[in-house]
Parts: structure tokens; C-alpha cells; sequence
């Protein structure tokens, strides 16, 4: 394992400290690093707290600031954050309006926030995300994983959560933008876990596995490795055959490197997708191409395929400036 790197145990710790040094202007720690918050909170507003297991970068520290999260708990590498973590983050940021959990659907985050809002004071209301249509629903005990599209649930509710929009109303936009949101990744390599030194899984070079997940869990099948063409088709017969009666419209085409995956092969990626999903009769009117849900080194990509309306178009638009998304 060639990484740059101290040691294991204060990985995650001398990490923090860069990002928020870097990011000086737009957040910072809280008390023993257990949550990145805005650096000026605005308690006037639902706060809205995601976070999950390191190891995802930028994904949630990097989406904290104006227009979209007020904090964000980072967890151990593939770790969920702990309920006092948590807890913790909503009451720094949490005014008379309430708090926000976006909560992406594996166990141990589940569990966490769930419990971390039952004994947070304030009021406090939880939403998941499962955007992951590489899982069967009636064949994976917790449901559907939630994976890239929960930046697109962060986004937009963020943007109607600094126009003033009301707690229950936040949960309702954030549980239509889910539905409206599917995604599918592909793994050309493994990741590897600093901690076990080795890659999760192994795959020959003529091999990808297609529908994995973001901690490198596995997806679908193991399939032989094909032109991008082929496989973004793949990708995007998955996510339009889950849409129920078929879908049309605008959309908003996401394509997420998974942390290895060079630009150039995300943008190819991004115009294959594309190309196919206008034939499908998509109107792809946004658009984001980047790393930012990744799996550490993990070599692959994932698409993220929102329908979008005239109120969400104008949602996505609105202001943004965290350290990972601005405009």
C-alpha cells in the first residue's frame, strides 16, 4: 500500500486540520473534530446536518456552507459518525426552526441518526436517501443504498432551506428529490481501506463489476470490460428501466468519479451518457461531471440521473459556496 500517510489512527484528524485550514473562510471544527460546521451559522433558518464514514471525499465536509449544509460529521474511514457526534453538530447549528438530518441509507447511519434524533433536544426531523437502483429493493434487507444522489438532495433543499422554507416543508422537498433521483456506479479497481493495507476486492484486468457501492461492496455482476459506450448504456438502461411508466423531461446528468478516474475519462463518460439518454428523449438541461461521493483510490464512476421541474431547476441554480461546489 503506497499512500501519504502518518499513521492509521491520525489519518482522519490531520486531515480535518488541512481541510479546514484551507477552508478557513467557509468552516470550521468543532470541539475534538467530531463535525465541520459553517463558520457563522445562521440559526434563523432549518439547519440542515448530513455525514457519514470518511473515505468519500468531498462528500459531506466539502458540501458545508452557504446554500447547502450547515454541518457535517465525518466518521471513520467507512465508519458511521457517532450519535453524540451528531448531536453535537445540531445543537451548534440548530436554531427555533429545526434540524435537518440527511441521512444516507446504510445500516450504521441509520441507526446513529435515528438515535442521535430521538435525543437531540431540538426539533429535529430525519431524511433518507436510497438512490441506488443497482440494489434489488426486495432482496436487500436495508433497502437501496444512498449514494452520489445525495448531494443533489443536499443542493436543493439546502438552497430552499436558506429562502426560508419550514422544517416540514424541507423533508417533503427532500423526500420528492430522492424519488426523483437514481444512480449506478462501476468499479474498474478496488479501493484500499488504510486501515487492512490491502484492496477490498480483486478484479482481472479484462473484469468490472458493475452496480457496486461506495465502500466497494458489491453490485449486480461481475461483468467482462467493455467500451465506455457499452457501459454507460448499461448504466443507463439500469436507472431508466426503474423508473415506473418511463420517464421524459429535463434532467439533471450527474457523473461522479469514484476517487481514481481521471477527468478526461469522466467528461468521455458524461458524453456517452448523454448522447443516449437524449435518444431516450432526456433534455439534459443540467449538468455536474467530478469526484465528489468517492471511494478513496477506487478506480470507476457513477451516474446520477435527477428529473427535474421548473421549482427544482431553479433550486439546483441558487447560490452555492462550500470548499467542493460553487457557483
Amino acid at each position: 500500500m503506497k499512500k501519504f500517510i502518518n499513521s492509521v489512527d491520525s489519518m482522519l484528524a490531520e486531515s480535518l486540520d488541512g481541510f479546514v485550514a484551507v477552508h478557513a473562510d467557509i468552516v470550521a471544527l468543532g470541539e475534538e473534530r467530531k463535525f465541520v460546521r459553517r463558520r457563522a451559522p445562521n440559526l434563523q433558518k432549518v439547519a440542515l446536518v448530513s455525514g457519514g464514514g470518511s473515505g468519500h471525499e468531498p462528500l459531506h465536509a466539502g458540501f458545508v456552507g452557504n446554500g447547502m449544509l450547515d454541518a457535517a460529521c465525518p466518521g471513520q474511514i467507512f465508519t458511521s459518525p457517532t450519535p453524540d457526534q451528531i448531536i453535537e453538530a445540531a445543537t451548534a447549528v440548530g436554531g427555533k426552526p429545526g434540524v435537518l438530518f440527511i441521512v444516507k441509507n446504510y445500516a450504521g447511519d441509520r441507526m446513529n441518526f435515528e438515535m442521535a434524533a430521538e435525543i437531540f433536544e431540538g426539533q429535529a426531523v430525519s431524511v433518507i436517501t436510497n438512490d441506488d437502483v443497482a440494489v434489488d429493493k426486495s432482496t436487500y434487507s436495508e433497502g437501496r443504498r444512498g449514494v452520489a444522489g445525495t448531494l443533489v438532495v443536499e443542493k436543493i433543499v439546502g438552497a430552499a432551506a436558506e429562502r426560508g422554507m419550514d422544517l416540514k416543508l424541507c423533508a417533503k422537498l427532500a423526500t420528492d428529490v430522492n424519488a426523483r433521483t437514481k444512480s449506478i456506479g462501476v468499479a474498474l479497481t478496488s479501493c484500499t481501506v488504510p486501515a487492512a493495507g490491502t484492496p477490498t476486492f480483486s478484479l482481472g484486468e479484462d473484469e468490472m463489476e458493475m452496480g457496486v457501492g461506495i465502500h466497494g461492496e458489491p453490485g449486480r455482476k461481475r461483468v467482462k470490460l467493455t467500451s465506455a459506450d457499452d457501459i454507460a448504456d448499461q448504466m443507463v438502461g439500469a436507472i431508466m428501466s426503474d423508473h415506473e411508466g418511463g420517464a421524459s423531461g429535463h434532467a439533471l446528468l450527474f457523473v461522479n468519479g469514484f476517487g481514481g478516474t481521471p477527468s478526461l475519462e469522466l467528461y468521455l463518460m458524461y458524453n456517452a451518457a448523454r448522447r443516449i439518454l437524449q435518444k431516450r428523449g432526456i433534455a439534459i438541461s443540467r449538468s455536474l461531471v467530478g469526484s465528489y461521493a468517492t471511494s478513496l483510490d477506487m478506480a470507476g464512476c457513477s451516474i446520477t440521473l435527477t428529473m427535474l421541474d421548473d421549482n427544482l431547476t431553479a433550486l439546483w441554480d441558487a447560490p452555492v459556496h462550500t470548499a467542493a461546489l460553487r457557483w
